[in-house]
């Protein structure tokens, strides 16, 4: 079958061939929607802009958990994920971030990881941080039939569910391979689709010292920076990649905070523009 052009929206026409090339290499002839996070934002319906607007208006100190108001529209924010998670190392994760008073997204696995830990399932939650579906077992959902490719990410719904009564309303798909049928199944389960824009390939090195290298010469506005808590290189590496961070003027927020006042759109796939 000859490959097709995704449906891409709200893109600048760089983001939209970096988002054709990435889908065309991942998906084959399947098409589905993507937009940068600054076009999502661009796009946010009026009514949506005001409510966040008048909130800003009021002044508000902060959020239940403690976190900053921050609107990506005028800030140079940076979105900080954790795939395949919680595991041993989450809870270090957690004081570092309570300590340097950021927030991220982690895209949790089901199997061996929410089902074995409960607790850090509650603690990310209470303490503020986004929770977020990376399916059960880590099947590449291009690759499964469309019926087991729902189990994988419904049983992450119904798990998260039960544990925090929230649940999640951001996935990433293994690999970042996706393509029409799991762009509908997102849809169909209430889940948008998160790529990434910065990877330190913390799956193939335990050097704290070059994942936070490799985490900051990639990281510009608006991007989402992939990194895995399972390692044990990865955690060490975040106190550096919050410094540097915030000395290059970066605030570090979620997924959605990212997005906002846009609010996710369920089957539609965020990615960042490449430089």
């Amino acid at each position: 079958m000859p490959k097709q052009i995704p449906v891409a929206r709200r893109t600048s026409i760089a983001g939209l061939l970096a988002a054709t090339s990435l889908v065309l290499t991942l998906s084959g002839c399947a098409s589905f929607d993507v937009t940068a996070p600054a076009d999502a934002r661009a796009d946010a319906p009026a009514a949506d802009v005001q409510t966040k607007d008048a909130k800003n208006a009021k002044g508000a100190k902060g959020s239940k958990d403690g976190g900053a108001q921050v609107d990506c529209r005028t800030a140079k924010c940076v979105a900080l994920t954790f795939d395949a998670g919680p595991s041993e190392n989450t809870n270090r994760l957690l004081d570092i971030l309570k300590e340097e008073k950021a927030h991220a997204t982690f895209f949790m696995l089901g199997k061996n990881h929410i089902e074995k830990r409960p607790a850090e399932v509650r603690r990310i939650d209470a303490e503020g941080h986004e929770l977020a579906n990376h399916t059960w077992s880590h099947q590449i959902l291009t690759e499964i039939k469309p019926e087991e490719a729902k189990r994988e990410l419904s049983r992450v719904q119904e798990a998260v569910r039960k544990i925090t009564g929230k649940t999640p309303t951001l996935m990433r798909p293994p690999q970042g391979r996706t393509d029409g049928e799991v762009s509908e199944i997102s849809k169909e389960l209430g889940l948008a689709q998160v790529l990434w824009s910065v990877t330190a390939k913390d799956y193939q090195t335990n050097d704290s010292a070059l994942i936070t290298k490799r985490v900051l010469e990639q990281t510009q506005r608006d991007g989402i920076i992939l990194l895995h808590d399972i390692y044990k290189g990865t955690v060490p590496a975040v106190p550096g990649i919050l410094k540097g961070l915030k000395k290059r003027g970066y605030t570090v927020v979620t997924v959605s905070q990212l997005l906002s006042p846009a609010k996710p759109e369920p089957g539609m796939a965020y990615r960042p523009e490449q430089p």
